[in-house]
């Protein structure tokens, strides 16, 4: 994102932002309830988190690089006294939105459930990030990622066929079935605000949005272009010509070269002859195939493979890092990442044509608590 395209509150362009004038109290959490939080914020939302006085990150480190709580002020308050609970449902009824991600039950526990607090603010969407849901016999039992991924039928099929199963770090789970649906269900709920003037209760469930991600797997399985078991198919990295191949200084480049133009461009630029590896959609072709690919892939460093393909329409790349791909240009001049002499983080995303996203600040913790109290018109602003 260019700087055009990356402006904040400070520059008084804030109402340019898709979501300016949208006020969200975040109940602060882990995982996906920070992220889905995030990305509202990104695209101009007014959120303050609250969080516990003596909170502090799970994992340790410096909260100052916990860059999924950027974009919001954070102000503690203790959810258990009185004092506490007369702050939230006064920030509530100032709200649009009210995000939490505690265990069902534990809001109404704490005096500041839905019916606590929407009654003084018919408008409110009330969204509540879970594992399992609100409801059912798993509702309050404890899961991470990993446990919402295994039981929803989505981490069953990544990971070679004679290992276990591999953990797609979080991304699955907490970022795309979670945060990425809470931070739609939102908007969706606002749109659905404008035509009836009130606010509803969202219930997203991590299991519901990894069995979302996996409707077009779950078709091909009924269409026999799935193995039901693990390995043997297209997109999971069984086939020689998507997958990743170690390279002569022990770096990697990813093959995508599904389709017949791509694959005989890939099978070209390794000098091979195309008319040799013709069929290549057939399963019975890849274990040997990927065997004799192995061994040339590695006689040629890295930078010597993307320099070759580079000049070639095949769907290879290198397998960048994360400091590597924040440090390069790595996406045709396309900048996704923030950079700093001291830290990196990615950009806010969609791009849009005519409205601005906030450019994040170099640290967390750096928004104004009371500006933004101020703007909300809440008690402790003076």
């Amino acid at each position: 994102m260019g700087d055009d395209q990356g402006n904040t509150e400070a520059t008084g362009q804030a109402r340019d932002m898709p979501l300016a004038g949208i006020r969200i109290l975040e109940i602060s959490g882990l995982g996906p309830t920070p992220f889905g939080a995030m990305l509202l914020a990104d695209l101009g939302a007014d959120l303050i988190r609250i969080d516990r006085k003596d909170a502090a990150s799970p994992l340790g480190g410096s909260p100052e690089f916990d860059f999924i709580y950027r974009g919001r002020p954070v102000l503690p308050i203790d959810l258990k006294s009185p004092d506490g609970k007369r702050r939230i449902i006064e920030l509530a009824d100032k709200a649009d939105v009210l995000i939490e991600g505690f265990r069902p039950g534990t809001m109404e526990r704490l005096g500041i459930g839905p019916d606590d607090v929407c009654p003084h603010n018919e408008r409110l969407i009330y969204a509540r990030m879970s594992g399992w849901g609100q409801e059912g016999p798993l509702a309050n039992r404890a899961g991470h990622d990993i446990n919402y991924l295994a039981m929803s039928g989505g981490l069953y099929p990544i990971g070679p066929f004679d290992g276990p199963p591999v953990p797609p770090l979080n991304f699955v789970g907490n970022f795309g079935g979670g945060g990425t649906f809470l931070a739609m269900g939102v908007l969706a709920a606002l749109q659905e605000r404008n035509r009836s003037g009130k606010g509803q209760v969202i219930d997203v469930a991590m299991v519901d949005g990894i069995s979302v991600l996996m409707t077009q797997l779950a078709g091909w399985m009924q269409m026999d272009r799935w193995n039901r078991g693990r390995g043997g198919n297209l997109l999971d990295g069984s086939a020689y010509f998507y997958r990743c191949y170690e390279t002569a200084d022990r770096r990697h480049i990813a093959v995508g070269a599904l389709e017949k133009p791509f694959h005989d461009a890939f099978i070209a630029g390794l000098g091979l002859e195309p008319q040799d590896y013709a069929d290549h959609l057939n399963p019975r072709h890849w274990d040997a195939r990927a065997e004799a690919i192995a061994p040339i892939v590695a006689t040629r460093s890295l930078q010597e493979w993307d320099a070759e393909f580079s000049q070639r329409d095949a769907c290879v790349t290198p397998v960048l890092s994360l400091e590597e791909a924040a440090a390069a240009k790595a996406t045709g001049g396309r900048t996704s990442f923030h950079s700093t002499e001291t830290s990196f983080q990615p950009l806010p995303a969609p791009r849009f044509g005519r409205s601005h996203t906030r450019q994040p600040a170099d640290r967390v913790g750096q928004e104004s608590l009371h500006d933004a109290l101020t703007r909300w018109g809440a008690s402790g602003a003076g």
